[in-house]
């Protein structure tokens, strides 16, 4: 019995070793939900609603999160996606604009023919592909690096998308002075963002298919060996230039959808507020879930639970701090960020025998995380801040302290052995 049971054991072992990342985010996406239904009684009284939701949201986050993890798998970073998103918007918006029929001067964009959608998804699916090659050529012809050639298009493409959206919208009104926004009032075009099971359908899609492309093919073998080392993948005739093609268009072509949903859920598309910041949230859920920013390493898995991770945390941020949720999101999106690239880091090296505070350095470090963690525990509490912040801050000390001391005592030992 024992000899049958062993190799079951074995197989268990190694796939809780293989997938420790997922199921430790399946696991912590469970201790928050479980944290919020405690401190609110949203999800006790509307499970449902709030499912859909957290559902529609995580879709939303994870369409072009799968694009920066793909990007970020292959060696690169792509800072784009958030410009990418109120560009796209601003394109597909537009060119539904100037196909609509018109009453007088005033186009009509309630139910369009089912043509003028196809041709403006298609359009901003076409432009963000010009966009990913772009960014392709920037980086492997005139050789600027990844971070610079997409900070360009970061800052560029949503002022291009506030410069087109006023000669759009003169044209197409007969105006002289253009408009910031454009609003579609067809059923179907904001069916795709507004009824909560497209989104996540879509998601599903992607993730699959990515999925297949990474595991199951030549392509996504050598998309992992040149993030590991583009060197080496070059010199063993990896043709790197046109991987990177591939990875910086899975990048805006994902981002274009999400641009394309979030537009047709708000039913409006404004460059100066669409997407803003989401670049950072993309790369946010693809690091803690898995993906390491070195390149070569990361699941489709791993970017699914981390978007839902994120969304969780942010939803129950929005729960337990009903006054300014906002102020607090940045905070623990930052900090998650953190923990998910040191976790990953020292998962990678001697863990937790490294040496977090060795000489001045370290001990000015120890003296920062406690005064963190007293400030954040002082401005996150709404009762007895000034007390909360000291208590958090005095066990903050004496923890770190203890492992700097034990640190001390190890490398003396170390020295005199």
């Amino acid at each position: 019995m024992a000899s049958s049971l062993q190799p079951e054991r074995s197989s268990l072992a190694t796939f809780i070793r293989k997938n420790r990342n997922e199921l430790g985010l399946a696991v912590a996406t469970l201790v928050v939900i479980a944290f919020t239904s405690f401190v609110s009684d949203s999800y006790r009284t509307f499970p449902a609603e709030n499912a859909k939701l957290i559902l529609r949201d995580t879709a939303l986050l994870g369409i072009f999160a799968l694009g920066a993890a793909t990007v970020i798998i292959a060696g690169g970073i792509d800072l784009s996606s958030g410009s990418v998103i109120a560009f796209s918007g601003t394109i597909c918006t537009g060119i539904i604009l100037l196909l609509a029929p018109t009453d007088g001067s005033t186009p009509i964009t309630d139910d369009l023919p089912l043509w003028i959608l196809g041709v403006a998804i298609l359009a901003t699916l076409f432009a963000a592909f010009l966009i990913g090659s772009f960014h392709t050529w920037l980086i492997t012809v005139i050789e600027l690096p990844p971070f610079v050639a997409t900070l360009a298009s970061l800052v560029g493409l949503r002022s291009l998308a506030k410069l087109l959206i006023q000669d759009m919208t003169r044209v197409a009104f007969d105006i002289n002075t253009g408009k910031s926004n454009i609003s579609i009032n067809d059923d179907t075009f904001l069916s795709l963002g507004n009824e909560w099971w497209i989104p996540p359908t879509i998601f599903v899609v992607l993730s699959l298919l990515l999925w297949l492309l990474l595991s199951k093919t030549v392509v996504g073998r050598h998309l992992y060996a040149m993030g590991g080392n583009e060197e080496a993948a070059r010199l063993s005739g990896i043709r790197v230039e046109r991987l990177k093609w591939l990875a910086y268009c899975i990048g805006t072509l994902t981002a274009a959808i999400a641009g394309i949903l979030y537009t047709s859920y708000v039913g409006t598309a404004e460059p100066t507020r669409d997407g803003l910041g989401y670049e950072l949230n993309a790369i946010a859920a693809a690091v803690v879930g898995g993906c390491s920013l070195a390149g070569g390493i990361g699941t489709v898995p791993g970017v699914m639970l981390g978007a839902l991770f994120l969304r969780v945390v942010i939803d129950s941020v929005a729960k337990t701090f009903k006054s300014r949720p906002d102020l607090f999101e940045g905070l623990v999106v930052g900090v998650l960020v953190v923990l998910a690239v040191a976790f990953n880091e020292l998962r990678g090296s001697r863990g937790l025998k490294k040496h977090f505070f060795p000489g001045a350095l370290g001990l000015l470090n120890l003296l920062i995380l406690t005064t963190l963690a007293g400030t954040i525990t002082f401005v996150t509490s709404t009762e007895d801040k000034m007390r909360n912040g000291l208590v958090a801050a005095g066990a903050t000390f004496v923890l770190l302290a203890i492992r700097a001391v034990a640190e001390r005592l190890s490398r003396e030992r170390a020295a005199a052995g």
